[in-house]
């Protein structure tokens, strides 16, 4: 039976079997705690850089569809499993999961005890790391995949937005696939600046009210004006949001000119626009049950999260409202300013896997909109 590896940077490593496309996959180690959305998580842009560890022991039970794609391609560097299901069973299966690894040449390895890995990058943190398969586990091969493994760079200083950006401005009008379509008689021009998007956060755009252009990270900001926008929309995207200078340097110049609304990626950038700083967090949040406290409505929603960074509360101006916060480690979530008509979360409200309890942003950002207080 064949035999494929996976290698940390701090060389602990597992024996397990191929899964998807053979080769060397390179990316940053990371867990994922949702219990599907498999699909959604490969192809999600956010993942770019990183090798996906899935909590869940079974993966591939349903199968994939087109429909459920958040991005063109997948864009994670690898895949690890417990167990791969190879009979999936669901009518809206178009493609066995494994061969959706295989079309798009995405290096996996099942057969890894992947709770013991949870566990290592729980207590030692997220790091580079690779897959070998096929592999010969003998003494010289492992001495080799350590010595390369060890020698692996972070994420950390990387823009990896310039990989996964859209290469010119397009316009979006597709609404939810699924369910009823609520469009507004008197749609509001958003732009959204790509910085690795995805599409169900699109169709909640339009499904708010927008009409939507979406625009490339690099876009400059007279540009985006002159489109004469009702709204800026800030998007998710891979890697350290400190690399991605010009984007700032782009939201510095926007900032009060039109109601933003800034998620994930798009939540770190708008902070440092601010004259905030960013840390990475130790092993990151991600996974479709991550509790945040609603400060503002006293409540607390289950949310749909994937960044390994995060907005220090502390750099930000006096007069920012801090308004979710992480009930696991107390780490910012959002926060609005009010005057320079700004919001932005951390987790993902589309739910593209993951609950529903946050879809209410896009219409507090669609009514921002219609009643702007943004200083002249």
């Amino acid at each position: 039976m064949k035999k494929a590896l996976l290698i940390l940077s701090d060389g602990k490593q597992f024996i397990g079997a191929p899964f998807g496309s053979g080769g060397i996959a390179e990316g940053e180690i990371v867990f994922n705690t949702s219990m599907y959305g498999y699909q959604e998580i490969l192809t999600d842009p956010s993942y770019k850089g990183q090798i996906i560890t899935f909590t869940y022991p079974e993966i591939g039970i349903y199968g994939t569809n087109n429909a459920d794609a958040e991005a063109e391609r997948p864009h994670a560097a690898g895949f690890v499993v417990r167990e791969g299901c190879g009979f999936p069973s669901n009518f809206r299966n178009s493609l066995n999961f494994e061969d959706l690894l295989k079309k798009y040449g995405i290096v996996g390895i099942k057969n890894v005890d992947t709770r013991a890995l949870t566990l290592h990058i729980r207590d030692r943190g997220a790091m580079p790391g690779m897959i070998i398969s096929p592999f010969e586990p003998d003494e010289k091969n492992l001495n080799e995949a350590r010595e390369k493994a060890h020698a692996l760079r972070g994420l950390v200083g990387i823009d990896l937005v310039k990989y996964v950006t859209a290469e010119k401005p397009y316009g979006w009008s597709e609404g939810f696939i699924f369910g009823e379509s609520r469009p507004r008689a008197a749609r509001k021009k958003v732009v959204a600046y790509d910085f690795g998007i995805k599409r169900n956060i699109l169709r909640c755009l339009v499904e708010a009210g927008f009409e939507v252009t979406v625009v490339p990270a690099g876009f400059k900001a007279e540009d985006a004006l002159s489109m004469k926008p009702d709204a800026l929309f800030l998007s998710n995207g891979p890697g350290d949001p400190e690399a991605v200078t010009y984007a700032v340097e782009n939201i510095r110049k926007l900032i009060s000119k039109l109601p933003i609304f800034g998620i994930c990626l798009g939540h770190q950038l708008l902070g440092l626009a601010l004259g905030g700083r960013t840390f990475k967090l130790k092993f990151g949040h991600r996974g479709g049950n991550q509790p945040v406290k609603n400060i503002r409505d006293n409540r607390v929603e289950i949310t749909a999260q994937n960044h390994g960074f995060c907005v220090d509360v502390e750099s930000l101006p006096a007069d920012t409202e801090v308004t979710h916060v992480n009930l696991n480690d107390g780490t910012l979530e959002g926060f609005e300013c009010g005057k320079l008509g700004i919001m932005a979360v951390q987790y993902h409200p589309e739910a593209s896997p993951g609950p529903h309890d946050s879809h209410y942003l896009f219409d507090r950002f669609y009514k921002m909109v219609e009643k702007p207080k943004i200083r002249a």
